[in-house]
């Protein structure tokens, strides 16, 4: 796809419909059901990708779906391949659940493979942050536009880092290294509950860097990108290139990758 900022347009609908569903869910009650090992689900989520897909669909009819409810769904052209979409319609479900207004709206848009447009949206405080492919990234507030960048620390003691967990209990002991030895060299540490607002930070230059495990392409594709776009480095704990479909994420402002990296190893000496 030559211009991937024409795709813009209809994903800012898209999440802006799917904003208004969940506002009008937050903090009311409405039915929620565990699912195994992965976290809630509640109408809200269902709903919402429901009016995403709806929409995808009518202005792209050529592309497929990844979505976080729905799997995988063909495009309503037959023979298309070369599109799909990436759907979390309501990344932060636990914090929504509870009250918590650190939940969004991420979707990204995939070519041949790749990742060329991303775009997360806050709808408690409604904004979105935009990004394509080789064009930047962009926080966008109504009719305002601002470019944003991944912050310039360079020292892990001066930094704000941000994490997650997962919902495996079993699998608790192997996030409390990391944290640990992180905890004892950076400023602070924070974990908000959506790995897509993690990223999106990071890109905005409020977090220096962000690594998580056991994550899905949908909490991942249009963060990862607005990362890079906003001058950051993506890669997994090793430093090799990441994958939406790998399990690990580290995400930074570029100067601090390899101090986290290192550190995150369980090789590391204790701090």
């Amino acid at each position: 796809m030559k211009n991937p900022e024409m795709l813009q347009k209809p994903m800012l609908h898209a999440a802006a419909t799917a904003g208004k569903v969940l506002r009008r869910y937050f903090e009311k009650t409405f039915e929620v059901r565990e699912k195994h090992q992965a976290g809630l689900v509640t109408n809200a989520d269902l709903e919402a990708e429901a009016a995403i897909i709806r929409i995808l669909k009518k202005a792209r009819p050529d592309f497929g779906f990844l979505a976080e409810e729905s799997g995988q769904l063909q495009s309503s052209r037959p023979g298309a391949t070369e599109g799909r979409w990436i759907i979390d319609p309501l990344d932060g479900t636990t914090n929504f659940v509870h009250g918590f207004p650190m939940f969004c709206v991420s979707i990204a848009a995939e070519w041949q493979g790749e990742v060329i447009a991303g775009l997360v949206h806050h709808p408690v405080l409604n904004e979105s942050t935009w990004a394509a492919l080789k064009r930047g990234a962009w926080l966008l507030r109504g009719s305002k536009k601002r470019r944003v960048r991944v912050s310039s620390t360079i020292k892990l003691k001066d930094s704000l880092l941000t994490t997650g967990f997962t919902y495996r209990k079993r699998d608790l002991h192997l996030e409390m290294g990391p944290f640990e030895r992180l905890s004892g060299i950076a400023r602070a540490i924070r974990r908000p509950g959506s790995a897509a607002l993690d990223l999106t930070y990071t890109a905005r230059g409020v977090f220096d860097g962000f690594w998580e495990r056991n994550l899905s392409p949908w909490d991942v594709a249009a963060g990862m990108l607005l990362v890079r776009e906003a001058g950051g480095k993506v890669t997994d704990f090793s430093g090799s290139n990441f994958q939406i479909s790998g399990k690990e994420i580290l995400a930074s402002n570029g100067n601090l990758h390899d101090s986290i990296q290192k550190t995150n190893q369980p090789e590391s000496c204790p701090i």
